[in-house]
């Protein structure tokens, strides 16, 4: 009876320490978080005009709401698998929310599908991912941008449009919906011909080298669309260098200080500019209503487009979305 008792004992013991310990565990975390909320964004990339402005107004967002943000993004805008890695060390990390732009529409479902599973809510910007467990969208209508881009192109008054797409990554969602809006856009004027379309790595280089080789393959090539801020600049030094912008009429995504510059100079005739910064504030504001048991408003929410030419580039509404970072 005695060795019972003592083993009992033991074991409440022992059971103390670890109540104990759990405690003082959980006081810590709270002690370094404040007892905020945590919402991870996980992006596309760090390094380019787009994605600071989007981390801009997701820093916005999570001052306002009280949460503590966390901001990871690859070094390519091709690899998925550290976004995957990156969204399951922030939920170790104990995120309660991830706001998240998918390099891989099919690749990056499975980890989003985990977090979901270990109880983080899931908003998803820009480019989107095949997971239901996404409960907001926030973002560009991809293929209306896509159409725009198109309109933009038909705006040229050559008899004849002979048209090079330079598309990014074939597994990116919103790549591929603005070239299919493009194309359905550009479809309904005679004098349209796709010449060419190519896929390049989203980088500046690759985008130079592969636009290059395309206006050598078809020197007849008098129209260049684009649809992201890298394959922007990579087309743009391709016309620098060839010095063709006189004769060559080219349709670009995003902005930043170059591709302003190229607007200006006769590189770039059209930019299709976005709204990166509400992306990042109401993805961050999105995640704050659903961390606290509050439905959303909508479930996709649609931010602005703007065609943005040199005619236009100095009006306040162009000046609001070109510079909005710097704003």
């Amino acid at each position: 009876m005695k060795n019972k008792w003592y083993r009992a004992g033991v074991f409440v013991f022992f059971f103390l320490i670890l109540v104990l310990t759990a405690c003082h565990a959980q006081r810590r975390v709270e002690q370094i978080s404040g007892g905020k909320k945590r919402v991870a964004l996980v992006a596309k990339s760090a390094e380019s005009a787009f994605w600071k402005t989007v981390r801009a107004g997701a820093n916005a967002a999570s001052t306002e709401y009280n949460m503590d943000l966390i901001f990871e993004a690859p070094l390519s805008e091709e690899d998925y698998a550290a976004q995957n890695q990156m969204i399951r060390s922030v939920v170790e990390e104990g995120v309660d929310a991830i706001v998240f732009s998918a390099v891989d529409f099919e690749a990056n479902a499975e980890a989003v599908d985990e977090a979901a599973e270990e109880g983080v809510k899931i908003v998803s910007i820009d480019s989107e991912v095949n997971s239901s467990a996404v409960e907001c969208y926030i973002g560009t209508d991809n293929y209306e941008a896509g159409c725009l881009a198109g309109e933009a192109v038909l705006e040229c008054q050559a008899p004849v449009l002979n048209i090079g797409i330079v598309n990014y990554d074939k597994n990116s969602e919103n790549g591929q919906t603005r070239e299919a809006g493009f194309r359905d856009t550009v479809a309904k004027d005679s004098r349209a011909v796709i010449v060419d379309a190519i896929n390049v790595n989203s980088t500046t280089e690759e985008a130079k080298e592969g636009t290059l080789a395309m206006l050598e393959r078809n020197p007849q090539i008098n129209v260049i669309a684009t649809f992201n801020e890298w394959t922007s600049l990579g087309v743009g030094y391709a016309i620098q260098e060839r010095n063709l912008g006189d004769r060559t009429h080219v349709v670009a995504f995003d902005c930043n200080v170059v591709s302003v510059g190229m607007l200006e100079t006769g590189e770039v005739d059209a930019l299709i500019v976005q709204n990166p910064y509400a992306m990042g504030y109401l993805g961050v504001e999105n995640a704050y209503s659903l961390i606290n048991g509050q439905s959303v408003e909508q479930e996709e929410i649609d931010t602005s487009l703007m065609i943005v030419t040199k005619e236009n580039m100095y009006d306040d509404e162009s000046q609001r979305l070109l510079f909005s970072f710097d704003k």
